[in-house]
């Protein structure tokens, strides 16, 4: 069984995908949920783990007088709970190179398009939908990828399109590329467990 750590900003609906997909899904006796850390105290996302019995904790980074001592306190998290493989879920920060270096080859992401297209800095939520819908695309979908040191550019896991509709709002589109993230998540996550 491998533990997953999650961090989040937010909400929490592809934390709630994994695990349910951890419990009841295609990750059932594969993986769990082992810890939840969010950067936001109001995140929704810390109600989602403790519903579920998943220890959740929030580190304002503002607390902290470095970014080294921040990720430090994250990565203790992690490690004081055995962490497999960790799922950014939402989380707006980018991630300290010490967290790279602590698991390294370990950290994943989920980005509401489908990179290498609209990524990188500034293109989250809404701002990605906005554009992909602007430059008159036809499709948009979801990309999972390992993470590094900038922004949207790590090897592609797995991507799953959907189709953009005439007179698409962002929201509209976003709504479609959610329901499509929950189900390509877990579906990354179990690859990459296959694949040892």
């Amino acid at each position: 069984m491998k533990n997953i750590g999650v961090l989040i900003s937010g909400g929490g609906s592809n934390l709630q995908a994994i695990i349910d997909a951890c419990e009841s899904g295609i990750l059932k006796g594969l993986a769990r949920v082992a810890v939840v850390v969010s950067n936001r105290a109001d995140a929704y996302g810390l109600e989602r783990a403790e519903k579920h019995k998943i220890p959740a904790f929030f580190f304002n980074p503002r607390d902290f007088n470095a970014n080294s001592a921040y990720c430090s306190m994250i990565s203790g998290e992690l490690r004081k709970h055995k962490v497999d493989i960790v799922c950014l879920a939402g989380y707006m920060s980018l991630i300290d190179p010490c967290l790279l270096n602590d698991f390294k080859n370990k950290i994943i992401n989920i980005h509401p398009a489908l990179l290498p297209k609209y990524g990188g800095k500034g293109m989250y939520g809404h701002h990605v939908h906005k554009a992909v819908i602007a430059a008159g695309e036809s499709e948009s979908g979801v990309t999972v990828h390992w993470v590094n040191e900038v922004y949207d550019s790590g090897e592609i896991i797995l991507q799953r399109k959907v189709p953009v509709l005439i007179n698409d709002t962002p929201e509209e589109l976003a709504a479609r590329v959610l329901a499509v993230e929950h189900i390509a998540y877990p579906e990354a996550i179990l690859k990459i467990l296959k694949q040892g």
